[in-house]
């Protein structure tokens, strides 16, 4: 009989940190009964009756959780008798809060993301990279059906100021010179007076026509498909998987230096390009310098880079060594 392996996810809707999670679940069944519980999130779904009734069995299990809530919820269970394996994955680069730095200290095993983060966490931790699931994140010549222009320059993820997007437009005033080129946003407004000063910069710049927004959706792959630039100009990154899907899409990616995963998976000028964070002079440089042909479209250099060192398959490999050391 297998050791039975379960993904807790409490969160109200689909973020970096599910797909991270949905591109490893398949890996894990050649060795492992896999299960998800919570929402939001694709898998083989279970029902609480059936989680505790597992999880009160005698059957080894092995809990990975994500979120502080989760945690939590498994802390309770143990309390009350259950037995299992506590996984948790520390996904922020942020320093720890006091109760956060508590929770995972009462984990059996804490993984984290980035070297940065594993260095200063302040815990004994396993350093394990997220990865693409490079079947569905794959290149393909499409065009994005609202969008009138051929090229397009995406953006995805939250629309915060943390994100960059402030330095992404002025970055791309020169693009009312470039008629076929526009700006496109896909994420989750935080907070609607952000979107409000962006708008009134585009509108300045004069370059309405070229920029959309789009919500946060479940079918992001046709939006890094449909583009030829991808630009992550964020200023901090628990670790950047967007980043590495436009490359996995053949996107040429442009990012900021020393931020999150993105020195890792890019050699400047090799297999993408990276700029100074808020450095929006430096990024428009870089755009421009590609628009007209002068810099390299590097998409194929960073498909290969994620195929190689930033699969999926890798980080499950990674993972389930941690899982059956229990």
């Amino acid at each position: 009989m297998k050791p039975i392996l379960i993904h807790i996810h409490f969160h109200h809707r689909k973020t970096g940190v599910t797909r991270s999670i949905e591109n490893v679940l398949p890996f894990f069944d050649k060795n492992f009964e896999t299960y998800v519980y919570g929402k939001t999130i694709d898998g083989t779904k279970i029902s609480t009756f059936q989680f505790l009734k597992l999880l009160f069995s005698d059957r080894k299990i092995t809990v990975h959780c994500h979120r502080n809530n989760e945690i939590l919820r498994m802390l309770f269970f143990r309390f009350l008798g259950a037995k299992f394996h506590l996984i948790a994955s520390r996904h922020s680069a942020t320093k720890p809060s006091k109760l956060t730095f508590w929770l995972l200290k009462k984990a059996d095993k804490v993984v984290t993301l980035i070297k940065s983060m594993s260095d200063s966490l302040g815990i004994e931790n396993t350093l394990i990279a997220h990865g693409v699931n490079v079947h569905n994140f794959s290149p393909k010549q499409i065009k994005h059906p609202q969008i009138l222009q051929e090229n397009i320059i995406l953006n995805t993820g939250r629309i915060r100021k943390a994100k960059g997007q402030l330095t992404l437009l002025n970055a791309a005033k020169a693009l009312k010179n470039h008629q076929n080129w526009c700006l496109v946003f896909v994420g989750k407004v935080d907070k609607p007076a952000f979107l409000v000063e962006l708008k009134a910069i585009i509108k300045e710049l004069n370059i309405e026509k070229q920029v959309y927004f789009f919500e946060e959706t479940r079918e992001i792959i046709p939006f890094y498909q449909a583009a030829k630039i991808f630009v992550a100009p964020s200023f901090s990154e628990g670790f950047s998987l967007v980043t590495a899907e436009a490359m996995a899409c053949e996107c040429t990616v442009i990012a900021t230096k020393n931020v999150g995963v993105h020195d890792d998976l890019i050699k400047h000028q090799k297999n993408g390009y990276l700029f100074e964070a808020g450095n929006s002079e430096e990024l428009s440089i870089i755009l421009q310098k590609i628009i007209l042909g002068e810099n390299a479209h590097l998409g194929k250099e960073a498909r290969i880079q994620i195929q190689k060192n930033w699969s999926a398959e890798k980080e499950a490999t990674e993972l389930m060594k941690i899982y059956q050391s229990n």
